[in-house]
């Protein structure tokens, strides 16, 4: 069986050898297929990862609080991003953070809600800025750098706000005079009482950009925007061993809150861990359903040339047949020369979409994420392709009439 295996891998090489252009063509076919499989499962890797890394970072004894729906999945992230249904108002509420902190072992919680709006400065005037309003507990449960100034505190969070770093450039030029300096947000005055140091975090669990946000406390965010969209409470608890009792105690609270509602979630570890943009993960699966067409097309060009090379090589097959060769013989010859081609535009895939991932890399926060699992989806996938395309081709060679095959000449 082995010496039969070696034989056919020696013809199959030879014929690559023979055609070595129309061969590089149908490989690259199911290469770029692959490819595109291999940065798109390495961009969601590399999400994911920077994500967990933050969650890690941050601690273990973390929870978060979200909206939630009975939709399904990939329902609700349709409708969220199609459908007037996401305009309606969240379930959550700022007294829901209130009720959350008189939860036995929970050290802090800080709502998150997100506006954006315009600020003005003596000089300059910006549209549409982030906004993040929260409260002094947020500091707590994420500790961002701060680089001039400090967080929002007790005393002075009702008419004060903290600025990105990338933010406090556009709006002063500066970020070491900024401090102390008036910014007017619908009429209203805040004093400036830290600036943050550089992130460079846009993808995390909070949704948010650090750099260029504006953060506020968010009972001033209500007051100036008239209505506050919560979309999730971070919580901190005493330690992981409480977070399991927290959670189910935090559940309880809310829905007594709430009258009975169970309009929310409560997540820690794992659970935080999902996309961090919905449209992502839409944009992911588009991209995934492509990649499969190009796969598709791929094969559809190993079928192809596999017809081409059973319709040249006619006479080859008659000789073998002639001389004993049985049909099952020649069926796994070109079934085997399907496969090669198929794993080698694999190969040649996996590199290019690895050469990609770096490539994106060095102009984005996503560094390329490379495992097992990985590599095994793109073998088990290009031998799939190779057995499907391939095998109408290898019946076709292997069902040849011998003395047919024998009178037919290239």
């Amino acid at each position: 069986m082995a010496m039969l295996l070696r034989t056919h891998f020696k013809l199959a090489r030879t014929s690559i050898k023979e055609n070595r252009t129309r061969s590089f063509l149908t490989c690259l076919g199911i290469a770029i297929g692959v490819a595109s499989i291999i940065l798109i499962l390495s961009l969601t890797g590399s999400i994911s990862n920077l994500v967990q890394s933050e969650i890690s970072d941050i601690g273990a004894d973390l929870m978060v609080v979200r909206p939630s729906s009975t939709k399904d999945s990939v329902t609700g992230i349709v409708e969220e991003l199609t459908s007037a249904n996401s305009f309606q108002k969240s379930s959550l509420a700022i007294t829901d953070t209130d009720a959350i902190k008189k939860v036995e072992n929970v050290t802090a919680a800080a709502p998150i809600a997100i506006a954006t709006n315009t600020v003005i400065t003596e000089k300059n005037s910006f549209d549409s800025v982030p906004i993040l309003g929260t409260n002094i507990d947020f500091i707590k449960i994420e500790p961002l750098p701060i680089k001039y100034g400090a967080f929002l505190t007790a005393e002075n969070e009702a008419n004060s706000v903290v600025l990105g770093h990338t933010l406090s450039l556009a709006l002063f030029n500066t970020i070491n005079s900024t401090v102390g300096k008036m910014v007017t947000i619908m009429g209203e005055k805040f004093m400036i009482v830290g600036i943050l140091d550089k992130i460079d975090k846009t993808i995390n669990f909070d949704n948010i950009d650090y750099d260029n946000a504006l953060i506020m406390n968010i009972n001033s965010l209500d007051k100036i925007s008239g209505s506050t969209q919560i979309q999730q409470i971070n919580i901190k608890v005493s330690n992981t061993d409480s977070l399991a009792p927290a959670k189910e105690a935090i559940t309880t609270a809310l829905t007594e809150q709430k009258h009975g509602d169970k309009n929310f979630s409560v997540a820690y570890g794992d659970e935080i861990t999902h996309p961090a943009s919905n449209l992502f993960t839409i944009v992911s699966g588009m991209l995934a359903i492509v990649a499969g067409i190009s796969l598709v097309v791929g094969g559809i060009g190993v079928m192809n040339i596999m017809l081409v090379s059973v319709a040249e090589r006619t006479h080859e097959i008659g000789i073998r047949k002639a001389v004993g060769a049985s049909a099952r013989n020649i069926l796994i010859q070109f079934l085997f020369e399907a496969l090669i081609l198929s794993i080698l535009g694999g190969v040649f895939g996996l590199l290019l979409g690895y050469v990609l991932a770096f490539l994106l890399s060095t102009i984005t926060p996503f560094t390329p994420y490379i495992s097992w699992q990985i590599v095994a989806i793109t073998f088990l996938t290009t031998l799939v392709i190779g057995i499907l395309f391939g095998i109408y081709p290898a019946l076709k060679a292997a069902n040849k009439d011998s003395i047919e095959s024998l009178k037919h000449y290239r």
